[in-house]
C-alpha cells in the first residue's frame, strides 16, 4: 500500500534480518524467530544510494555492524555504520540489501541500489513505485 503525502513516494516495507532467515531455514530457529519489521512510512529517495533505516530499527532487528562509510548528505559529508544484510520486501518483491544507521528520527530510506534490486522505477507524477516497464513490469535482473 502506498500513502502519497506532499509530492513524496511512500511505502509499505519489511525487513527481515537475513542471519535469521538462513537460521531458519537450516532448522536452527524457528520461522517465527526471524526477526523482523515493517514499516508503512518508508521513503523512496532516488538520491540516496542505499537501504538506511534509524538506529533504533538497526538494534530491534539485532543487526552486526560491518563497517564505517563516509557520506555525502544535506549538511555535509559525516561518518555512518554499515550494517548486515536484510531481506528487503515492497509490494511483494524481495531482495538482499545491506543498511546504514540513521538517527532516530529519520524515517526508513529506500536508495537507488534497493530499487534497482527490486527493478522498480518512480513515477513522480503518480508519486508511486512501478514494476519496471523495460521488463513488462515483472521483477527481472540484468545480466550483461
Amino acid at each position: 500500500m502506498e500513502i502519497n503525502t506532499m509530492g513524496k513516494v511512500i511505502v509499505s516495507a519489511r525487513m527481515q534480518n537475513l542471519a535469521d532467515v538462513y537460521d531458519a531455514e537450516k532448522g536452527a530457529i524457528s520461522a517465527e524467530g526471524i526477526r523482523t519489521v515493517e514499516v508503512t512510512d518508508a521513503l523512496v529517495d532516488t538520491g540516496a544510494t542505499m537501504l538506511s533505516m534509524p538506529r533504533w530499527l538497526v538494534r530491534q532487528l539485532g543487526l552486526q555492524r560491518s563497517r564505517t562509510r563516509t557520506a555525502r548528505t544535506t549538511a555535509g559529508t559525516a561518518e555512518f555504520g554499515i550494517y548486515g544484510a536484510v531481506r528487503l520486501t515492497i509490494q511483494g518483491r524481495e531482495c538482499i540489501a545491506e543498511c546504514a544507521e540513521l538517527p532516530d528520527e529519520c524515517p526508513v530510506l529506500i536508495g537507488q541500489v534497493p530499487l534497482e534490486l527490486l527493478d522498480f522505477v518512480v513515477d513522480p507524477v503518480g508519486q508511486k513505485l512501478l514494476g519496471n516497464p523495460d521488463h513488462g513490469g515483472e521483477q527481472m535482473i540484468d545480466l550483461f
